[in-house]
């Protein structure tokens, strides 16, 4: 394996599967066995999830919500994601901790860095819930943040693209794919992989990006096999 210890984000849309919203626990059981493939050959797995599925603070803010109780609702709606994956997890046999921002002692530990890192080294999967733990900041940027916290090797944002495109793929058959890209090419392109905070952070501290399509069976092997898949951002 190329990477040793990864920090897989995943958005909380990408349970959703084909549903409207909420979770589809078919979506969370092809995941965890993904996961598990990974964790059978020694990579060590820690993931951030975000909670666009079931709330999201900024969207709340923008119909009259106080915006820092909207995202403290937000921050909930990843712990629930948080939970919905470690259940899936652990009926796949895969040792799990979800550890939350916010203290919610009787369904999750806090988060301590040192005992994230003992779960990773007896080779547990790890989930990060409750984003940074304060308003205004996304999951993207907790996923910089633990990753760099835990000493990760790379991120892995899973999404339901292939990749950073020029335009839209979704929208536009022309679009081009990029399958490597500097920190430096995305600001000046005005690409968007992160928000400007996480993407800045990831940058500061030489921690590269890799851009997939989650839904596809193999994929989170295949990249941490080092396999030229999806698009990385890199120095």
């Amino acid at each position: 394996m190329k990477y040793k210890r990864i920090l897989l984000k995943l958005s909380g849309e990408a349970l959703m599967g084909d549903r409207q919203y909420g979770i589809d626990p078919e979506r969370l059981a092809e995941y965890a066995q993904d996961i598990k493939t990974i964790t059978n050959k020694g990579v060590e797995v820690a993931i951030v999830i975000g909670g666009g599925n079931i709330f999201r603070g900024v969207a709340g803010a923008s119909k009259g919500m106080d915006r820092v109780q909207g995202d403290h609702m937000g921050m909930l709606a990843t712990v629930i994601n948080g939970l919905a994956l470690q259940g899936a997890l652990e009926d796949a046999d895969i040792p799990t901790r979800l550890q939350t921002a916010i203290k919610i002692n009787e369904v999750a530990e806090p988060f301590i860095r040192r005992k994230a890192m003992r779960h990773l080294e007896k080779g547990r999967v790890v989930i990060f819930g409750g984003g940074t733990g304060n308003p205004y900041f996304t999951t993207d940027s907790a996923a910089v943040l633990r990753a760099i916290e835990i000493e990760a090797d790379v991120i892995l944002k899973g999404t339901r693209v292939d990749g950073i495109y020029n335009k839209d793929p979704e929208k536009d058959n022309n679009a081009i794919k990029f399958n490597f890209i500097s920190f430096d090419d995305v600001l000046r392109k005005g690409l968007k992989v992160m928000d400007t905070t996480a993407f800045t952070l990831s940058q500061e501290n030489e921690l590269p990006i890799i851009v997939f399509d989650m839904n596809k069976k193999g994929n989170l092997l295949k990249v941490v096999s080092g396999e030229k898949i999806g698009t990385e951002v890199n120095l």
